[in-house]
């Protein structure tokens, strides 16, 4: 069946990208996403407020599916250490391996690809800087949540800051929870999947990923619902805007790079010609008679008149 094309991830023409150029891209874009995390912290009484907020906007709503998830991955460790591992590490695993996938097996799509994510990740850290949001797992005991990170530390690596490893806590910023970007890019692996995977085992696991995800950061109180939401909303936005940003961007390669748009830079200006019977060195004579139409006088390669004509 002929795949469709959607906004922002159609094929795009094929251009000379190099991993040794990828792979700084990616790190710096991800570098400055770390660290813009970090530098909206906010007010911790305000990330407070948020979170409250949004837990009595999904119970005014009915849609608070934290609370019986967090309660079963509580009492059951075989759900609730798996989920820990699945919070902790498919993040950081899953989305780097699809990028590379992409980049070697689907490379008209990958920049395309690339751009989306990378433009949702960035409107998620506007995100996080406008309103800082306390997870569930921060909120007052009375609220009713248990951090199942630290319930089940003793299982991995990290402690009872987030996925972050024991004692590196601090150079988490644990009120980056709306949008949730372990959602967001989610969804995308699960759309890489499921367009490029070709498979029905790829086309399952595109399925069970995304939805993993969301009952995951849910059950392990990281993530309130609307923050899952936010996410999806986040990736939708950046699709949107993912075509406008490959021509900005293509602008400015031309503006500051030029020569590199793709086109070949011609070696003679656009208004030069050569007079009658003179030849650029090297070039090969043509055989005379070898192009002429059916019926044409055969022409004389030196002076261009007809043979007859002589």
């Amino acid at each position: 069946m002929p795949q469709t094309e959607s906004p922002g991830i159609e094929a795009a023409p094929r251009t000379r990208l190099r991993w040794w150029t990828e792979l700084p891209l990616i790190l710096l874009v991800y570098g400055c996403y770390s660290a813009g995390r970090l530098l909206a912290r906010g007010d911790v009484s305000d990330a407070v407020d948020h979170g409250l907020a949004i837990l009595r906007i999904e119970k005014f709503l009915h849609i608070n599916a934290e609370h019986p998830l967090n309660r079963l991955f509580t009492r059951n460790p075989w759900l609730g250490i798996p989920a820990d591992f699945w919070y902790a590490s498919l993040h950081y695993l899953i989305t780097p391996a699809l990028l590379v996938w992409m980049f070697r097996a689907h490379a008209a799509h990958y920049r395309a690809a690339r751009t989306w994510l990378m433009t949702s990740t960035f409107l998620g850290l506007i995100g996080f800087t406008l309103l800082p949001t306390c997870p569930p797992r921060l909120l007052a005991a009375g609220h009713g949540f248990v951090d199942t990170m630290a319930h089940y530390s003793s299982y991995g690596w990290w402690g009872g800051e987030a996925s972050a490893p024991r004692g590196m806590g601090g150079m988490t910023n644990q009120y980056a929870a709306m949008p949730s970007l372990h959602v967001g890019w989610a969804l995308w692996c699960g759309v890489m999947l499921w367009r490029f995977g070709g498979t029905r085992a790829t086309r399952i696991a595109a399925v069970v990923y995304p939805l993993g995800t969301t009952l995951v950061v849910m059950g392990t109180a990281n993530h309130y619902l609307l923050d899952a939401v936010a996410g999806v909303a986040v990736m939708g936005i950046g699709l949107l805007l993912a075509p406008a940003v490959m021509r900005l961007a293509d602008r400015a390669r031309e503006r500051f790079a030029p020569g590199t748009s793709g086109a070949p830079a011609s070696i003679v200006s656009g208004g030069c010609e050569t007079s009658a019977g003179e030849r650029i060195p090297r070039q090969r004579a043509t055989r005379p008679g070898a192009d002429a139409k059916p019926g044409a006088a055969p022409t004389d390669t030196g002076d261009g008149a007809p043979a007859a004509a002589r």
